[in-house]
């Protein structure tokens, strides 16, 4: 992603996003909700070491 990009996650697809070690990153969400849809689910932390080995692919390419 580079700045201004815009993402579309459909409903049900599993995605994270977060900053990496060098660059930070500002989410802003705009949410169209089912009143009939479950709420968000929200999965499980990232490890430090799942982190960093996505920083080291980041900055490798």
């Amino acid at each position: 992603m580079r700045a201004g990009d815009t993402v579309y996650a459909p409903p049900g697809e599993e995605h994270w996003h977060g900053a990496t070690a060098g660059q930070v990153m500002c989410h802003v969400a705009m949410v169209v909700r089912d009143a009939d849809a479950p709420d968000t689910t929200w999965l499980e932390p990232v490890s430090e070491e799942v982190y960093r080995a996505a920083d080291e692919a980041v900055a490798s390419a």
